[in-house]
Parts: C-alpha cells; structure tokens; sequence
C-alpha cells in the first residue's frame, strides 16, 4: 500500500489559515470614523430656523455640545455609550438639554434617541454603500447611502478622510422637500449634520410656488472637538 505523506499538506494549509488570521486582525473597518470614548466631547455651531407658515419663520444660533458621559451593557452584552447633549448660547454656560446612545452592532453604528435606533453609518465605509437605517426598527425602511468619500471642507477648513452619508435627497417642488445628511471624519467623528425638512403650500392659489407652509432646517458644523 502505498502511504501518502500529508505531512506538507497540513502545513502549507497551517500557513494559509495564519496568514489569513493576520490579513483579518489588520484589516480596517474604519471604526474611527466615529470614535467612541468616556470623556469625548465634541461642539457644534447651530442654525435652526422653524417655519410656522408662509412668510412667518424664526432663526436662532447657538450651540451644541455632545459628551460621551457613561457606558453600560446592553442585554446583548454590546457596550453602549450614552451621549449627553448641552446647549448654550455663548459656549460658557452649558444647560443639558437631552441625550442619546452610541452602539456598533454588527458592523453598523446604531443611534438611539427618542425611542428610534437607526443605523446612521456602515463600517467599513466604501463609495455608493448603501444600507437599511431602520434595520433595527418596527418603522418603515428608510436607505442611507455613502455618497462622498475622501476630501470635504467645512468651515474654511479641509477634511481629507471624510464620508458624507446621505439620508435623503427630495424635492417634488409642489408639495415638500426632504434633504438630510451626515458627515464623519476619521479620527474625528460628526462633524456636519444637515436637515431640511418642509412641505409647500398646496392650496390652489400657491400650488406649485414653493411657499413654505410649515417644517424646520436645522445646520450643525462642528467647531471643537477633544476629550475632557
């Protein structure tokens, strides 16, 4: 009987599996597009202007500041940050004003706020990426999309590794407009967020003029950021 010597079998297949072990421990998912830590802070100049009706809108700046406060395990035994959110008008008087959680959860950044979690960014991030935000919700699927990757300047200032993730992009121009979206920066987090969120007259005497009838835009640009 002739034996077969599986002795180089077994080990070229050994050096295979460890390269592949090393090629998966090194491979970047790009969790720092969103670092997570006790202690890190970052603050945003604020623009929200809220339309009551036509011709009738209010504008306020000011500003936010989101904390990572404190961590906790969920049932799933995932670590969950709590993020506190201070508002103030002239960044040295800050006033709590809510808060919402941070988790990553099968390499997806989850938020959860107002009792929604929605998946806000997909690691790791690549161009045209597109997911479920509402994958861990009761409500209706809602698309995000990875629609800008690379360089992005905010603020006179230019961000080289950044992802823009589009949330919606609508304009019937007749009865409401829908535009929402969210920047992340590696080694940074969010450093934008923009919603805008109206419906237009639909009354026969302004149908199709684009009067805003009621809805809210609200602009975050970050201006700081580090860890207290």
């Amino acid at each position: 009987m002739n034996r077969i010597n599986i002795f180089p079998l077994i080990l070229i297949l050994s050096v295979l599996w460890s390269c592949q072990e090393v090629d998966d421990q090194n491979t970047d998912f790009g969790f720092d597009y969103q670092p997570l830590e006790v202690g890190l802070f970052w603050e945003y100049e604020v623009e929200q202007t809220i339309f009551f009706g036509e011709n009738d809108s209010e504008t306020n700046n000011f500003y936010f500041r989101d904390k990572v406060d404190y961590t906790y395990l969920n049932e799933e035994g995932i670590t969950v940050y709590v993020i506190l959110r201070e508002r103030s008008a002239n960044r040295s008087n800050w006033v709590g004003v809510g808060n919402y959680a941070l988790l990553v959860r099968n390499n997806a950044l989850v938020r959860m706020q107002d009792n929604e979690r929605i998946v806000t960014f997909s690691f790791p991030p690549k161009m045209n990426k597109s997911w479920d935000s509402k994958i861990y919700s009761s409500n209706a699927s809602d698309e995000f999309t990875i629609d800008l990757l690379g360089g992005y300047e905010l603020r006179s200032i230019n961000y080289n590794q950044a992802v823009r993730v589009l949330h919606e992009m609508d304009d019937d121009e007749i009865t409401f407009r829908d535009n929402r979206y969210e920047v992340y920066v590696k080694g940074i987090g969010m450093i934008e967020q923009f919603s805008e969120v109206l419906t237009y007259c639909s009354r026969n005497d302004c149908l199709g003029q684009q009067l805003i009838d009621s809805g809210e835009k609200l602009h975050l640009k970050i201006i700081n950021y580090g860890k207290i």
